[in-house]
């Protein structure tokens, strides 16, 4: 009866048996979600909401159809951990570039939440064995913590990598290191199986993230330049290729006996908690001790204390001024050229700009990341291009300006001190713009797009009249004034003209213009 009873067990596991292929595929899997989350958000311009939406329902679906099956299938099984790596590691995306949460604080609130779920799964099921999820609770107490262990990954991949300047190969070198640590003190030294199993279940997640984001990055970002859509390719069908591997010799459906394991862990219970503990704080040590040792290199790599990014931001200033330069003339080669290096300074200054402000720091984020995307589009929308660099240039140009003021060239008339020039920005200088442009406005609430036209024409007829003295007086402005004016144009002068289109260009236009007058 008992034989019978543990045969059943297997039968209904719905798990893969841990083999080599199981490594290989989850850091397939991972890598996959690295790069085919961006490939979404970027190549295809779907942007981080739209991508996350997407993925989310196509997780919740399969994860019912893995509910549904009875016992482990390969496809469905990992076709779930490909879905669930994408959309946790959008959890954390969302949580940093959405709405702001620092990368610290996800690490904190995620590793509580895995925490808590070995937690409750101990005490309800009084083991954490991959090898026993044959019942409906097992089942989700195990897919919270696949989840949690992605997004938990995620941020502590991105807050080393990236914010904390370690750069993807090395945090993949240390991962990899670490990693073989814990397989030696399984190995050598008696760490408990199912301890060591979720140890380096939770590691390969920043593994295979920085292996996707090395393999995909531009070489001028120190990856190898493969590009998200040929990454996501390749380990797609390696993956498909290992799944019906495993579905045709089902080398990965022998499961052990539950009941042997579960008489070893009551056997070695204190010993497996005293591991745990110890391991926590081995963690804990290296990883706040790594934590404060980066950031204060950082700080010392600062050339002056300072609380805001003024002065700090005028090179991003210029690469966007020029992406959008390409992107009025229809450039995209260049502006894509232009994205990947703005990418790659951004990423290199994260560090040092993150640390004096941070808050400034993820809304100039946020905006980049829209540039990105729109620029990276498989087929770019010129409208949607010059939008998001004028939205991204008026942030920063906002939190720039006080640097711009502060170093102008001055000189002394009288006792005062004066710029060289007799104007050194465009306030005041673009009221007939704003006039105009609000005149169109109207117009186009009324649906009367013939005088809307008309006002467009007098517009450029304006704009073009003044072009060399106020390009001279603030070149950089005045290209992200010309980018919106392009906008309001291209809307109002349809042959069929979008009212709603009409009305978003011509809002922006005249934010970007009461902006730069005032």
């Amino acid at each position: 009866m008992e034989a019978n009873q543990n045969k059943l067990k297997i039968l209904l596991s719905k798990v893969p048996e841990v083999t080599i292929f199981f490594w290989v595929i989850k850091i397939l899997c991972t890598t996959v979600g690295e790069t085919f989350a961006d490939f979404l958000n970027f190549s295809l311009g779907f942007g981080l909401t739209l991508t996350t939406i997407i993925m989310g329902i196509a997780f919740l679906i399969v994860l019912f159809l893995q509910f549904r099956a009875t016992k482990y299938v390969p496809s469905i099984y990992w076709l779930t951990v490909v879905l669930i790596s994408v959309f946790g590691t959008l959890v954390t995306d969302n949580l940093t570039d959405s709405m702001g949460v620092p990368l610290e604080l996800s690490t904190v609130v995620f590793s509580v939440l895995l925490g808590l779920t070995f937690l409750f799964w101990y005490l309800s099921e009084k083991t954490l064995s991959i090898h026993s999820i044959y019942t409906r609770k097992r089942e989700v107490f195990y897919w919270f913590t696949i989840l949690f262990t992605f997004a938990l990954g995620t941020a502590v991949g991105d807050l080393y990598s990236e914010q904390l300047g370690l750069g993807y190969l090395n945090t993949g070198i240390t991962v990899v290191i670490i990693i073989a640590c814990v397989f030696s003190a399984w190995k050598f030294l008696r760490l408990d199986g199912v301890l060591a199993f979720w140890i380096a279940y939770i590691l390969t997640r920043p593994l295979g993230a920085s292996l996707g984001d090395y393999l995909s990055q531009p070489k001028i970002n120190g990856g190898l330049g493969l590009g998200t859509t040929v990454t996501s390719v390749i380990f797609l069908i390696a993956i498909l290729a290992i799944i019906i591997f495993l579905a045709v010799t089902k080398i990965d459906t022998t499961a052990k006996s539950e009941t042997a394991e579960t008489n070893q862990a009551n056997g070695s219970k204190k010993n497996v908690l005293t591991q745990t503990i110890v391991v926590l704080c081995i963690f804990l040590a290296v990883g706040i001790g790594g934590y404060i040792w980066r950031s204060n290199n950082i700080a010392s790599q600062t050339d002056s204390p300072q609380a805001t990014l003024a002065g700090q931001l005028t090179d991003f200033v210029k690469t966007e001024s020029d992406m959008l330069k390409h992107v009025n003339s229809n450039d995209f080669t260049s502006a894509k050229k232009d994205a990947d290096n703005l990418e790659h300074q951004w990423d290199t200054a994260e560090p040092k700009l993150r640390k004096i402000d941070s808050t400034t720091w993820t809304q100039i984020d946020g905006t980049f990341d829209d540039v990105l995307a729109a620029v990276r589009s498989s087929n770019p929308d010129a409208s949607k291009c010059k939008s998001a660099l004028n939205n991204s240039l008026s942030v920063l140009n906002g939190a720039n300006k006080v640097a711009s003021q502060t170093n102008s060239p001055k000189t002394t008339v009288g006792g005062k001190s004066q710029t060289d020039s007799p104007q050194n920005k465009l306030a005041g200088q673009l009221t007939d713009f704003v006039k105009i442009e609000s005149d169109m406005l109207k117009y186009v609430n009324s649906n009367d797009f013939t005088s809307a036209k008309k006002g467009a024409d007098d517009l450029e007829h304006q704009w073009d009249i003044s072009e060399p003295k106020l390009r001279k007086i603030d070149g950089t402005t005045w290209t992200q004034i010309d980018g919106t004016l392009d906008v309001v144009l291209a809307a109002v002068r349809s042959s069929n003209p979008d009212a709603s289109k009409c009305k978003s260009a011509l809002n922006n236009s005249l934010s970007v213009l009461n902006g730069a007058n005032k």
